[in-house]
């Protein structure tokens, strides 16, 4: 059995308590009090939401109760035009105006002078014109085609006085040798007035990196002082496991790119940096290095390169067949050349254009332009500009320079090894029979003489006389120092060898 919910039922057989007296079961029904106008009011959502049931009883409510706020709130307010009037404090005369804006602060927009120093109040009598520093110091840098006079005179220096001070520093230093981007210490002195330049009295400049120069005034004129700087040339060596990359691990070791660059070039012309460097391998370079006693440092180009692969070490210096001087640029100039420590030196690859131009003929047969039937062409012509340089491709001795027939102008070069090398139409000549040469040297300008239909070069390669391909020779060539150059050679390996890993340090 279950009680019933209804009015009126007690259990599930649907019998009342009338009919059960005897039970015990019974109890006195109750019957539910009627909802009072109140609760009724209660219990009605007068703010349904209007985006659902749209058009339904609920939601006429919902906008009814909306439009009545809406109206409430509109006849309560002020109006739109008519603002609502706060506090207006009271008007201060001058002298309190005078006393609040010197203690605050104000926007610089309104022209306020408050902020970063208190204003000046009536204490303070106004200065007809504000009086000059007495010295006034500050710098200047030297731009890429400036002038030393020209950069004083932008500073601020009379013309005067900066045309003497360039004058001094040449007496010491090339003005142009004078790097760009050097720092210009001035010191300004007193002037009488507004209309005239401020006097130099000081100047200070590092006109090269063992020199500085200092300007001082001495009474009515200038003078130069000398400031040389000791500086130690010990060259740089870095060492270190090739690891991964080698470019990587050098330069992590502290060498700087350009010479790294240098280094892989140099051991590329003996093996091959992919397949025949191991990451175990431990590489060596020694780079020139000038320290001044100031404690600046210059690096300039790489002056060995040796790799260490266990079991043989690659060895090369870098010489120009003199005293192995650097030029201090970086590269490797045209007349160096890496020497590994016997001293020779071995120079591979292909013969390169011997101007800067197209290839319009080939080697082989053809239609000759002129002729106008076909004949064996016997070397490569190279379309170039009129009178533009045609260099050597090869070191050699010049066996010919004048007039051969169809060829007009032309230049025959012999080379080491059976080689020989011609080059015809030239314009005009740069070398005489008998002068040596070597790879890169101008032999002679592009021209259209002999049997030619227009500016172009006829080059022709020959192997123990017979006519080849230009493009397809190869070249080896080995070159040995001996006798003083040799000893001068050995001396400097030693030299370079002596030198401790990390000395800069």
């Amino acid at each position: 059995m279950f009680l019933r919910s209804e009015p009126g039922l007690e259990l599930a057989g649907g019998t009342t308590s009338r009919a059960l007296p005897s039970l015990g079961l019974s109890r006195a029904l109750v019957s539910a009090a009627a909802p009072s106008i109140f609760d009724r009011f209660a219990q009605i959502d007068w703010t349904p939401d209007l985006g659902a049931q749209i058009g339904s009883r609920d939601w006429w409510r919902g906008l009814a109760t909306c439009t009545a706020l809406c109206g409430a709130a509109y006849a309560l307010s002020p109006g739109i035009d008519r603002p609502i009037v706060g506090a207006v404090p009271a008007p201060m005369a001058a002298s309190q105006w005078d006393e609040a804006r010197a203690q605050s602060i104000a926007p610089l927009a309104w022209g306020a002078d408050t902020g970063r120093r208190m204003a000046a109040n009536d204490l303070v009598a106004p200065l007809a014109e504000a009086p000059e520093r007495p010295v006034l110091e500050l710098s200047a840098t030297i731009g890429e085609g400036d002038q030393l006079a020209r950069v004083l005179e932008r500073a601020g220096v009379g013309s005067n006085d900066a045309a003497r001070a360039a004058d001094l520093v040449a007496e010491s230093v090339a003005l142009d040798a004078i790097k760009p981007g050097t720092r210009i210490n001035l010191t300004l002195g007193r002037r009488q007035s507004r209309s005239v330049a401020r006097p130099l009295e000081k100047l200070a400049l590092r006109a090269r990196f063992d020199l500085a120069l200092a300007i001082d005034r001495a009474g009515s004129g200038l003078v130069v002082t000398r400031q040389p700087i000791a500086i130690d040339d010990t060259p740089l060596r870095i060492q270190g496991l090739v690891g991964s990359s080698l470019y990587r691990s050098a330069r992590a070791a502290g060498a700087p790119a350009r010479v790294v660059e240098s280094y892989l070039k140099a051991l590329a012309t003996k093996l091959s940096i992919g397949r025949d460097i191991a990451a175990a391998d431990s590489f060596d370079l020694i780079i020139e290095q000038e320290r001044a006693a100031t404690g600046e440092v210059r690096l300039g180009k790489l002056m060995f390169a040796g790799i260490d692969q266990g079991s043989k070490k690659l060895q090369l210096l870098r010489w120009n067949g003199g005293d192995g001087s650097s030029d201090g640029g970086g590269d490797t100039s045209d007349k160096d050349g890496w020497y590994d420590v016997n001293g020779q030196t071995e120079r591979r690859g292909f013969m390169g254009m011997p101007v800067a131009g197209h290839i319009t003929s080939t080697f082989g047969m053809r239609m000759h332009p002129l002729l106008g039937f076909m004949r064996m062409h016997k070397g490569t012509d190279i379309g170039a500009p009129y009178g533009a340089p045609i260099y050597a491709v090869l070191d050699g001795v010049v066996q010919m320079a004048g007039r051969a027939g169809g060829y007009g102008n032309f230049v025959k070069l012999a080379h080491p090894g059976g080689i020989a090398s011609g080059y015809g139409h030239m314009s005009r000549f740069a070398v005489r029979q008998g002068q040596r040469v070597s790879r890169g040297d101008v032999i002679g300008y592009v021209g259209s003489t002999g049997m030619s239909t227009g500016p172009h070069l006829h080059w022709e390669v020959w192997r123990n006389g017979q006519p080849i391909n230009p493009r397809s020779i190869s070249f080896s060539s080995v070159a040995a120092l001996s006798g003083a150059k040799l000893r001068a050679f050995k001396a400097r390996v030693a030299s370079l060898l002596s030198v401790r890993v990390g000395s800069h340090l």
